[in-house]
């Protein structure tokens, strides 16, 4: 699945929700709820901007356990073993204990605020939420990353802007583009300067690899035995998102 829109106003500029409409009408860009991986670690790092973190503070004790109602839990990580690292060093590696780290610290209420402000749903409050175990579809989660390429503002999708009969009578014609203020200005410009670190030398350093050399910035994804694969991936005109997986 694939969805594309205009950050600034929520104009889809196209869409792909399946690998065959003959063989399926399931469109799994809107329908579809899965489970985002490290593509919810962004809403974490916002929330924590939000509430006066800088992406050059540290983040401690990373290999305490995280006291849960199972037990002391450390999450796996296959990307550093530091004891600590400032915000965008952990958002440049999608460093898991890092996210999950700041999730505490940050608070687990305030991050399922932001995370619903930010349009993405209702998310659990666990401290598996900064590994992305809520659920989401592919519209949510794009149009949510807008809003770090609009200024801290989430737009509506919108794929019908109007219909018209063949003599000009307007039968239908959408309201003017609005976003929702999601997170400050400044906030959305940090996340933006730091996300641009993830294309540049973190887990989407292949996109470079690829010859792609303008501006811009995203997040990649992945659940348990790469059953869900994700990017999201925006410039100042256009956000994109993609899931590659199976319906079971």
């Amino acid at each position: 699945a694939l969805i594309a829109l205009d950050p600034a106003t929520g104009h889809v500029r196209a869409m792909t929700g399946g690998r065959d409409f003959e063989a399926s009408h399931f469109n799994r860009a809107v329908q579809a709820r899965r489970q985002p991986g490290s593509a919810f670690k962004p809403f974490v790092y916002a929330a924590a901007l939000e509430a006066g973190y800088t992406p050059a503070t540290l983040i401690r004790n990373l290999n305490a356990p995280i006291a849960t109602l199972q037990g002391a839990w450390a999450p796996e990580d296959e990307h550093s073993t530091a004891d600590s690292m400032s915000l965008r060093a952990g958002l440049r590696t999608s460093s898991n204990r890092a996210a999950v780290r700041l999730l505490q610290d940050v608070g687990i209420p305030a991050t399922v605020r932001y995370a619903k402000v930010m349009g993405v749903g209702d998310v659990p409050s666990v401290p598996s939420l900064a590994l992305g175990s809520g659920e989401v579809t592919l519209q949510s989660l794009t149009a949510a990353y807008a809003a770090f390429a609009n200024h801290g503002l989430v737009p509506t999708p919108l794929v019908i802007r109007r219909v018209e009969e063949r003599d000009g009578t307007v039968l239908f014609a959408a309201p003017d583009p609005s976003g929702t203020r999601a997170i400050s200005d400044a906030s959305a410009f940090l996340m933006a300067d730091m996300m641009a670190d993830v294309i540049d030398a973190g887990t989407a350093a292949r996109v470079r690899s690829l010859g792609f050399t303008l501006p811009a910035a995203g997040k990649t994804g992945t659940t348990n035995d790469y059953h869900d694969a994700w990017f999201v991936g925006f410039t100042p005109t256009l956000v994109a998102g993609v899931w590659v997986g199976f319906d079971q």
